[in-house]
């Protein structure tokens, strides 16, 4: 409770404080935005300024993020809450449900416009979905990240967190969503993946394309999403300190199917198959015989599996256009409330 009143204290005096003409009176009249900090490469600092690459010479701090942005206190009055400083590749259950509950009591709050999240890029769609799926707020969620570090030439950062917040403050994105905004655009956290490992423009959502985008002049918004989610959800981790485990099998030629097996073994209560082979195919269905949650997915990136009574049949469930990461994050989040297959079936269809 400290830190975070510390944190709070410390970011209201930054917005308060800094920018000509923006005395603490008037920054009461400004929407609030709780910036929840998680990591990544957005606070992440390397040996030199052209260091785009292997940059773990430090870690930028929550007040430094909003130092570096006096602009902020225009737009919103922000508070900040650290749940982390590490790389996406280390974002754990634990805080994904640490961070869900700190946004669902935030949003709760009447001051309280919208939620920022930070994030490095690598897992960010990850859990962009599965607060997709566990907010339980109208209120627009934003979550961020940077493909430059923080102490690079260009680094693309600073613009990406402004632009955050500025849509977090959105009437219009309200009822939306969560949403992953890099580079200007804003995207459905249902829809976008990475789609390169090094440039700015790497979030992309392949079939239905961006919501909107974060301009110059103005937010402006094209789609709304049509899936159920947030406020819409059935879902609720507000009593959860775990998620039932479940796990990804990548499908090739002549794949084999011992990790599958082995995954099994090892108590896995759900599988995501991103493609198959025959071997993988017999497996899966010993795999179903012991209770185990079977979701078909592809590993292509755009395009649904197609609904199959014959897969049906044998207890396996389609992904719909879900890639196999999200997959997992829903059935995850679905087997808290039901292993039947059919009733998995009907949460993929609708999520």
């Amino acid at each position: 409770m400290i830190q975070r009143w510390l944190g709070t204290v410390c970011a209201t005096v930054l917005m308060g404080l800094t920018g000509p003409g923006s005395p603490a009176q008037a920054a009461e009249s400004l929407p609030g935005v709780v910036v929840f900090t998680t990591g990544g490469t957005i606070q992440s600092k390397g040996a030199h300024r052209q260091k785009l690459s292997e940059y773990s010479d430090g870690r930028v701090t929550p007040l430094e993020l909003l130092a570096d942005l006096p602009e902020l206190s225009e737009i919103a009055r922000v508070e900040v809450r650290e749940v982390s400083n590490l790389g996406s590749g280390n974002m754990t259950t634990e805080l994904q449900l640490k961070l869900a509950k700190g946004i669902n009591e935030a949003l709760s709050r009447p001051d309280v416009a919208g939620a920022v999240v930070t994030h490095g890029t690598g897992t960010l769609e990850e859990t962009a979905y599965f607060l997709h799926l566990v907010v339980r707020s109208e209120k627009p969620v934003v979550v961020v990240g940077a493909m430059r570090p923080w102490s690079a030439i260009s680094r693309d950062g600073p613009l990406n967190l402004y632009n955050a917040v500025r849509t977090a403050v959105t009437p219009e994105a309200v009822g939306k969503g969560v949403f992953v905004l890099l580079d200007d655009t804003i995207h459905s956290a249902r829809w976008v993946t990475k789609g390169n490992t090094t440039r700015v423009e790497t979030f992309v959502s392949r079939e239905i394309g961006p919501l909107g985008y974060a301009d110059a002049d103005k937010v402006v918004f094209y789609r709304t999403p049509l899936t159920r989610h947030t406020a819409k959800s059935e879902f609720d981790v507000s009593t959860l300190t775990n998620l039932p485990p479940v796990d990804v099998v990548y499908g090739y030629q002549e794949a084999s199917a011992e990790p599958l097996k082995a995954l099994v073994t090892a108590g896995a209560a759900g599988i995501v198959l991103a493609d198959g082979s025959p071997a993988v195919t017999q497996a899966l269905l010993g795999a179903v015989s012991k209770g185990v949650a079977v979701v078909q997915s592809d590993r292509k990136g755009s395009g649904r599996v197609l609904l199959s009574e014959r897969q049906a049949g044998r207890g396996v469930v389609t992904a719909d256009s879900l890639n196999a990461q999200k997959a997992r994050i829903l059935l995850r989040v679905a087997l808290t409330k039901t292993k039947e297959p059919r009733e998995l079936q009907r949460i993929f269809n609708e999520y």
